[in-house]
């Protein structure tokens, strides 16, 4: 059964898309622990990070980057934190967090964030990207 990331590449399931390329996508995440949360993916379904080839490994740091400077422009921060953790979900995924506190990083706290404030911050980001970019 493909994973739900797979279902949101395939447009399945809608998403709050930020940015895209042939091999990745990345989507603001639907569980946030800070407004602004990310997932970068890799549009292919593989398991583990560290199974990807180099190149697409680097590949995906590289785009991951670029998203982060699209999160940091459009969400006032102090920092963008980067964390793979990659148990929840069996699909290779990045998470960009804007920080403004360590707690921002918890992934136990979980913000209620209206669909509508979900789109307006989607379409921020997804603006400072395509700007950069």
């Amino acid at each position: 059964m493909a994973s739900i990331f797979s279902r949101i590449v395939a447009r399945e399931i809608p998403a709050h898309i930020v940015a895209e390329t042939e091999l990745f996508l990345a989507f603001l995440d639907a569980f946030p622990t800070a407004k602004g949360h990310t997932l970068v993916i890799l549009k292919q379904e593989i398991d583990y990070l560290f199974d990807l080839e180099e190149d697409t490994y680097t590949a995906l740091m590289n785009f991951a980057r670029k998203v982060a400077f699209a999160v940091e422009k459009a969400i006032p921060c102090k920092r963008v934190g980067m964390a793979v953790v990659g148990l929840e979900v069996p699909h290779v995924h990045v998470h960009l967090i804007p920080l403004n506190q360590m707690a921002d990083m918890n992934f136990s706290n979980k913000l209620k964030i209206s669909g509508d404030e979900l789109a307006a911050i989607a379409a921020r980001i997804k603006a400072d990207f395509d700007e950069l970019n």
